[in-house]
């Protein structure tokens, strides 16, 4: 893959995987519009590598006062975190729907669902379900008083993230709202969460890897600079969204959503995909 591809779709993941605007339609319309081949696996652990590296940067304080504390070992100064010795074992509850349901339809995620129709209808569906979660929500917790119903109802809308367009975070935040978890919070539960999805991701495209002996695929600069670039975006767009979910809501990625899947749709009859 050539550097330049590698590291525009670096960028896209960076920006688009922590922000409620998914990042699978914006690597395909990007790969589409530009005529670019992108299906290897080297390409998709590059890809989940790097945002995996984003969430475990930013958060690498919270992530040791989570385990420890979910071990019943003090550590950590966060007084959410403190709170809530059990966050550890309730984001392991939470990650087994998302698991269960990629086992299930990952053939199908990969194949007649990555489409733009879909992806299009599912930008459009999710953000307005982001509109209505916006309003519905008390925005009134934090995570001190995440529980296990909190958990279960996350983790379930986390399943349908395997839905090309879904939004991973657009899908799980909007959950936060409706359990009326503030926006910050719910933004923070949502990228907490997504350690060991997008973790077990790499690794299962990691044992493919290794099955079909293409593990020195990544022994190459493009795969490090892909790494990188997607990391350090990543880490980027988290500090800024969540400084951002402090004083705004969600509407203008509501707008956008709507706006980009109707653009989407309508391409997809102008400029039918190969």
């Amino acid at each position: 893959m050539p550097i330049l591809q590698v590291i525009v779709l670096a960028v896209v993941q960076g920006l688009t995987e922590f922000l409620p605007v998914s990042s699978t339609a914006h690597l395909y319309l990007t790969s589409w519009l530009a005529g670019w081949q992108t299906e290897t696996l080297q390409f998709d652990v590059m890809l989940h590598l790097g945002t995996l590296l984003a969430v475990l940067i930013y958060f690498f304080r919270d992530w040791l006062q989570i385990a420890a504390q979910g071990f019943g070992i003090r550590h950590g100064r966060n007084p959410e975190l403190k709170h809530n010795h059990m966050l550890l074992w309730l984001m392991a509850i939470a990650t087994v729907p998302v698991a269960v349901v990629g086992a299930l339809f990952n053939k199908q995620a990969e194949t007649v669902w990555r489409n733009p129709f879909v992806m299009g209808f599912m930008l459009i569906a999710v953000g307005a379900l982001m509109w209505f979660a916006e309003k519905a929500g008390r925005k009134e917790r934090d995570l001190a008083s995440v529980n296990l119903v909190d958990s279960v109802a996350i983790g379930a809308a986390q399943a349908l993230s395997v839905v090309p367009g879904c939004s991973r975070s657009g899908i799980t935040i909007s959950a936060g709202l409706f359990r009326n978890l503030d926006r910050e919070t719910a933004a923070r539960f949502s990228f907490l969460l997504s350690t060991p999805a997008i973790g077990g991701a790499a690794a299962k495209t990691l044992w493919d890897m290794h099955k079909q002996h293409l593990l020195h695929g990544l022994l190459t600069g493009q795969f490090a600079t892909g790494v990188a670039v997607s990391a350090i975006t990543g880490c980027a767009v988290i500090a800024w969204f969540l400084h951002y979910l402090r004083r705004y809501g969600l509407r203008p990625f509501v707008y956008y959503r709507i706006i980009f899947g109707i653009i989407v749709i309508a391409l997809a009859f102008i400029r039918p995909p190969a």
